[in-house]
């Protein structure tokens, strides 16, 4: 199960237990001060809504991070390289460029501290479908064979964990010195544009 229907389902769990919390008489709901919800069989303890629902967000974040032998996150893995659907896919705040969902948060994150740091970076490329890595070995040559592009399915930018960075010498250095902060590593040495989400 993707995080985000895991969440959708365990949101409208909670929902079921607030309910009737809301429809007791205002006197009674506000003797609860914080309103209280069974945390479950497993824990007997009671937790805020807020609690519950951290604990939830949080169970799901460490599922939809879990890898694989290949190192392919296994919420992506199940759909192949460079078949991601639009639902597995977030988009890097503040342009058009589109990565797995928790890949294009930490990007979304690193661009706004390099931008409050005064260090300015753009993106030539992230996600690309199957058929655009077909297009890309065509104008760019494969790899292997000196140009710069991946076997099609191969690629980690068809897994949405690659973007290509437009860094000069300034930039580069705040990457190399705050980048895996946010989850990302330089990881193909005749490319230094090319960073990867590894979490």
């Amino acid at each position: 199960m993707s995080s985000v229907a895991a969440i959708t389902q365990r949101m409208a769990e909670i929902q079921s237990l607030v309910a009737p919390l809301d429809a007791r008489p205002a006197s009674s709901a506000s003797a609860l001060g914080t309103a209280t919800l069974a945390a479950g069989p497993a824990t007997g303890a009671a937790a805020t809504f807020d609690q519950v629902l951290a604990t939830q967000t949080a169970g799901a974040q460490a599922a939809s991070t879990a890898r694989n032998a290949d190192g392919v996150p296994v919420d992506l893995a199940r759909y192949g390289n460079g078949r991601i659907p639009t639902s597995a896919l977030g988009t890097v705040d503040g342009t058009s460029w589109q990565m797995w969902a928790p890949a294009a948060d930490g990007l979304s994150q690193l661009l706004a501290a390099a931008r409050r740091d005064g260090v300015s970076i753009g993106i030539n490329d992230a996600y690309r479908s199957y058929d655009e890595q077909v297009d890309m070995v065509r104008r760019k040559g494969l790899y292997s064979q000196g140009g710069l592009a991946a076997e099609p399915g191969t690629s980690q930018h068809g897994w949405g964990l690659a973007a290509d960075l437009q860094l000069d010498g300034r930039a580069t250095a705040w990457m190399q010195a705050n980048a895996e902060r946010f989850g990302f590593e330089r990881t193909l040495s005749r490319e230094p544009w090319h960073w990867e989400y590894t979490g």
